[in-house]
């Protein structure tokens, strides 16, 4: 069967930009051997988000304490947990549906590449002019003794009860939001960072105030740390069984199985024992491995055609090109320099669509807003603060409009941004550290895309209150004082 382009992989990377190169008449192939969707719809960004959500409001209440707050705000997570599985089990279903709609023809199965033109599925092979390569990152496991143990951030995302003490081997995304979660659990959890820093693509201070925060409800960390091996007191039995997705089209009782599954996804009390170079030996009820990803590229076929890759993914040119002229990457699993964020992989597909009708010219990128979904929220957008401290071409001026507008901002004293601006007073950057820093960072990443000035924004009228306006008022003292 003969296509124009075949897509490897079904999430934001491959749709977003194929319902277009359809509408325009090209025949498309969409290839998953999991769930439709991918890893942001069916094992991360969603399932994330919808059990994070409550442990927020949950932080939000205790601004105020002895201020009106009466009783606790508790969270059922077994109760979360299944409604989460229930939302989270129709992503898959629903955009099956709406490929459907787009007319986006569909082969579950894995796809390997045999050579330029073709695409292996199961026992049929599929022809086709272009291929986009959209397998996006797997968790990094490390080869150590005693791996097995290990749990990775789909585990956790589906696990039926918290666990009482957590070892965190990591403190990027994973590790420092799911140490958020057990924070506001009322749970304790030690974190085991190899480096001296945690978030380190975040403003430093504002990751400071994070760890602090967690340290003071029962999460230990522990820098410069290399784990050697994991130890347990639990015998494991038929790992073979261990669920890992529901495949499209079976009854919910169904499943993938993993010849090589770890012990199964339940905590057992103070059963491991983790232990580092240094000499430190930790127990806990259950380990989760927070240590980044990795390109997802094994077994799909790319020494067929001489492709190479590292950890970062797929080398691609500025048209999303790889070595091979008729192959492009798309998404996580494209080495750009680029963060890797489901935002940058609609941004791939929508441009490749482009490319690929002959349309564009090299990829370009606007400013690129990162949150850190911790409790509270961390956002950067633009040049960072660390960069612009130590240059002559930039001021950082702090914005704590917590401090000036807690009344309108639910009493959250400790909101604030550092703002960056260039000698023209352009902003160019911000930091934000606030309970809502993700819409701050929306509305700076807009400001410095479409580079409106401090005196447009003086000029300009917000709805108030706001979070949004409170910052944006503070702002207009750069204008004023200078």
């Amino acid at each position: 069967m003969e296509y124009d382009v075949i897509y490897i992989g079904s999430g934001n990377a491959a749709w977003q930009g194929g319902r277009f190169l359809r509408k325009e008449g090209l025949k498309i192939l969409i290839v998953e051997e999991s769930l439709y969707g991918g890893a942001c719809a069916n094992r991360g960004c969603n399932s994330k988000a919808l059990l994070d959500a409550p442990y927020e409001i949950k932080a939000l209440t205790n601004n105020f304490e002895s201020v009106g707050k009466s009783g606790d705000f508790d969270v059922d997570w077994p109760a979360l947990m299944k409604y989460k599985q229930k939302r989270i089990a129709g992503m898959s279903i629903f955009l099956d549906g709406k490929f459907d709609e787009y007319d986006l023809d569909v082969a579950h199965g894995k796809g390997v590449i045999l050579d330029e033109h073709t695409v292996q599925v199961g026992d049929r092979k599929f022809t086709t002019d272009k291929i986009v390569i959209c397998t996006g990152l797997k968790p990094i496991k490390p080869d150590i003794p005693g791996k097995q143990y290990l749990h990775d951030s789909t585990d956790f995302l589906d696990i039926a009860e918290l666990p009482r003490h957590t070892i965190i081997i990591g403190a990027g995304f994973v590790g420092m939001e799911f140490a958020s979660i057990l924070a506001e659990a009322g749970l304790t959890a030690d974190v085991i960072v190899r480096g001296n820093m945690a978030l380190k693509f975040f403003h430093q201070p504002y990751v400071q105030n994070v760890i602090d925060i967690l340290k003071g409800k029962g999460i230990k960390f522990h820098f410069n740390q290399t784990v050697k091996e994991i130890t347990s007191d639990v015998e494991i039995e038929n790992p073979e069984d261990k669920v890992l997705n529901t495949v499209q089209g079976m009854n919910s009782d169904e499943s993938l199985r993993d010849p090589e599954a770890k012990i199964d996804n339940v905590a057992h009390e103070d059963a491991f024992t983790v232990n580092c170079d240094s000499g430190l030996s930790l127990r806990g009820d259950y380990v989760i491995a927070a240590m980044g990803r990795e390109a997802n590229v094994e077994d799909i076929g790319l020494e067929n055609v001489g492709l190479t890759y590292t950890k970062s993914g797929i080398k691609v040119n500025g048209h999303l090109q790889t070595e091979v002229p008729n192959i492009y990457a798309s998404g996580d699993v494209a080495d750009t320099g680029v963060a890797k964020l489901v935002t940058v992989a609609i941004h791939h597909s929508k441009y490749l669509a482009k490319e690929l009708l002959g349309k564009a010219d090299e990829i370009t990128y606007p400013v690129v807003p990162a949150v850190a979904y911790t409790i509270p929220r961390i956002a950067t957008v633009g040049v960072p603060a660390y960069i612009a401290q130590d240059s002559e071409e930039y001021d950082v001026h702090t914005i704590r409009y917590g401090r000036s507008y807690s009344l309108e901002l639910k009493n959250d004293l400790t909101a604030e941004a550092k703002v960056i601006v260039d000698k023209n007073l352009q902003i160019v950057g911000a930091e934000i550290y606030a309970a809502n820093a993700e819409n701050v960072a929306n509305m700076f990443a807009f400001i410095i895309n479409k580079k409106i000035t401090l005196e447009e924004l003086d000029y300009m009228i917000y709805a108030f209150p706001s979070s949004s306006s409170v910052c944006l008022y503070k702002l207009h003292n750069i204008h004023y004082d200078l």
